[in-house]
């Protein structure tokens, strides 16, 4: 086992290196399907991202590491999230999660509505355009997954999802595979995760082709105060991106929980164009079923602020 967990940790590695050598241009923009890029829980986003480590998201673990599913003791999961995205853009997402005997399987959509547009044709006279009617634009996910805990302290995890964007008639589609692992390396509370997100071939749009938005993350996690059963936890979190459609980034970020109760998070991101510091917390009143609220604030620089809201229920 020991010696399976090093193989996959070493691929990872030496993935890392192979794409990491300097590039001759600029990758910004050089992939579609971009919506898949957008952090899509609360908690996520108020960490500044920084998430792939985190054993205990429950079913949001299939939008950042499916190998999170895995350690989850509830048998059922579910999560709901919403966010109001620049421009009047719509972000909604969902997930659920079955916790069974031979492993746990999740399901997870996102969906963006970019909402009715006017259809416009060649005025005439001094007219540019007339509008005769509108379209609709929307990209939407939908991921199957399933995780297993090898042992106590190791998991992976797997997911297919079909993606689609469409505008008016037109519409590209693919099929996309996600695939993590997460690891409990013994040394307090270490634990250490890899992912690979968005892993596809090329597609069209109509002519036109374009390559998948494959992100490649290597992250760490580790509680420096306390524990999950501590009146006081704090942990700090760190992750290393490799995306093919821009450069390197790292992202920070950190938790402080009282009794799990109200936790409240933070984060900061590191070479990214516009994307800066995050914030948000958490509240779990502690009712007879798992019932958690995440809220998060995200500062874009001269793009402005985004606002998201998750909502998360279990059922054991």
């Amino acid at each position: 086992m020991k010696n399976f967990i090093f193989n996959i940790l070493l691929a990872v590695l030496v993935l890392i290196s192979i794409n990491s050598f300097p590039q001759d241009f600029r990758k910004t923009a050089t992939a579609g399907f971009a919506f898949l890029e957008i952090p899509v829980t609360a908690r996520s986003a108020s960490l500044g991202e920084s998430s792939i480590s985190l054993s205990d998201m429950n079913s949001q673990g299939i939008f950042v590491n499916p190998a999170i599913l895995g350690f989850t003791d509830m048998t059922h999961s579910f999560s709901a999230s919403y966010s109001n995205w620049f421009a009047d853009i719509k972000h909604y997402a969902s997930s659920y999660s079955y916790n069974s005997e031979i492993g746990v399987f999740g399901l997870g959509v996102v969906m963006m509505d970019y909402g009715s547009m006017p259809r416009t044709i060649t005025g005439g006279g001094q007219r540019v355009y007339n509008i005769i009617g509108t379209f609709e634009a929307n990209s939407v996910a939908l991921g199957l997954g399933y995780s297993k805990m090898l042992t106590d302290r190791f998991s992976f995890g797997v997911v297919a999802k079909y993606v689609e964007e469409k505008i008016d008639v037109y519409k590209a589609s693919n099929i996309l595979l996600d695939g993590g692992v997460l690891y409990y390396t013994g040394m307090g509370s270490l634990r250490i995760a890899a992912s690979l997100q968005n892993f596809g071939t090329n597609t069209k749009f109509i002519a036109d082709e374009f390559k998948m938005p494959i992100m490649l993350r290597l992250g760490a996690s580790a509680e420096v105060i306390g524990d999950k059963n501590s009146d006081y936890r704090v942990t700090l979190i760190a992750e290393a991106l490799h995306p093919t459609d821009a450069d390197e980034r790292i992202n920070f970020g950190t938790e402080i929980s009282w009794n799990e109760i109200l936790t409240l998070r933070a984060g900061y991101k590191f070479f990214y164009d516009e994307e800066t510091y995050s914030f948000g917390f958490g509240l779990n009143p502690k009712l007879s079923f798992p019932l958690i609220a995440d809220f998060s604030f995200a500062d874009y620089g001269k793009l402005g602020n985004i606002l998201r809201f998750t909502l998360q229920l279990g059922w054991y």
